[in-house]
């Protein structure tokens, strides 16, 4: 038998209920794996309170790591006994044991362990696409990184200045202020009630030619204010609640901006992109250049507390879930 976090319906911290249920066995292409650690992440509480969809009742959690147990028909990318993690869909992660599609599933370098690799999958490899796809973030260029001291924002900060940008990091606290600055912020904003202005006081007027926003609905008008003329308004997530309809001519207005709603999803859709996405990731740990902060651990049952503490922004870095 496994246990999972098992949702019926959605809504709050508790709908979140610990459940046993049969072990499930792995079909062609795909592999059974046993979690050792699994990542939290905002987008799961998406899914818990029915913000993004899914079928009821189910399970949620888009990465972890752990052991492969077994492997069906066809399967030649991993074996039994394999050190693997994954990120990205299909959900299910908040189990002890889940079988995935194995080409969803990279090897783990002997160096990382469990609980850092389950805390830095979907979110360096996020920060990955982010930075060299979505906008490929060049040498000398100023960007603009809202949560800057949660798990992407600090995965970002870093490889930023490990790639030779300026970092201005948006953070609600001094106490997240100083984790920014730790992790690679040149300069940090805290709150957004005057983000235009000390964007333009620290880049003389020039502005941003990109704002990473997974904030949502409180911060993208400020975000738009922030940027060049052509700049890029990247907006990755919804914290605060999802952004309003947008009228198109305020782009226009604005300098004839550019805006981009980039999905995990998409940007990982080819296996080969996934793996080359997941290399540049362990290569950039291992160099020292990015640090995984695994700053809050909880047992997988207490799934509901881990949401409320990261529901009220009370986590920084990354949080892992261990069964």
């Amino acid at each position: 038998m496994t246990k999972a976090i098992r949702i019926h319906v959605n809504g709050g911290p508790e709908v979140l209920q610990w459940e046993q249920l049969p072990t499930p066995q792995p079909g062609p292409r795909e592999a059974l794996i046993r979690h050792e650690a699994i990542g939290l992440n905002f987008i799961d509480i998406y899914f818990r309170t029915g913000l993004y969809k899914m079928n009821l009742p189910g399970t949620i959690g888009m990465e972890g790591a752990g052991t492969v147990l077994a492997v069906g028909d066809e399967v030649t990318c991993v074996a039994p006994g394999d050190r693997v993690a994954y990120a990205g869909g299909p959900l299910g992660a908040y189990a002890t044991e889940r079988v995935i599609p194995a080409d969803r599933l990279t090897k783990l370098p002997e160096t990382i362990e469990f609980p850092t690799a389950a805390a830095m999958m979907l979110q360096g490899i996020t920060a990955h696409f982010l930075l060299h796809r979505t906008h490929p973030v060049k040498p000398g260029e100023t960007i603009l990184i809202h949560a800057a001291a949660g798990g992407v924002g600090l995965i970002m900060c870093q490889w930023a200045k490990h790639i030779g940008a300026t970092v201005i990091g948006v953070v609600s606290t001094e106490e997240k202020a100083e984790l920014a600055r730790a992790n690679g912020a040149t300069h940090t904003i805290i709150g957004h009630a005057n983000l235009c202005q000390e964007v333009k006081r620290l880049t003389g007027g020039a502005m941003v030619p990109v704002v990473y926003d997974s904030v949502g609905k409180d911060t993208f008008n400020a975000s738009l204010d922030c940027l060049a003329p052509l700049g890029l308004m990247v907006s990755y997530g919804n914290a605060s609640g999802p952004v309003p309809p947008v009228d198109i001519s305020v782009l226009s207005a604005k300098g004839s901006l550019y805006l981009t709603r980039p999905g995990f999803a998409t940007y990982t859709a080819n296996p080969a992109d996934l793996q080359a996405s997941a290399k540049a990731l362990f290569d950039v740990v291992a160099s020292g250049a990015v640090k995984i902060q695994v700053n809050q651990s909880f047992r997988l049952e207490d799934a509901a507390r881990a949401h409320m503490a990261l529901e009220a922004r009370q986590t920084t870095g990354s949080t892992v879930l261990l069964p």
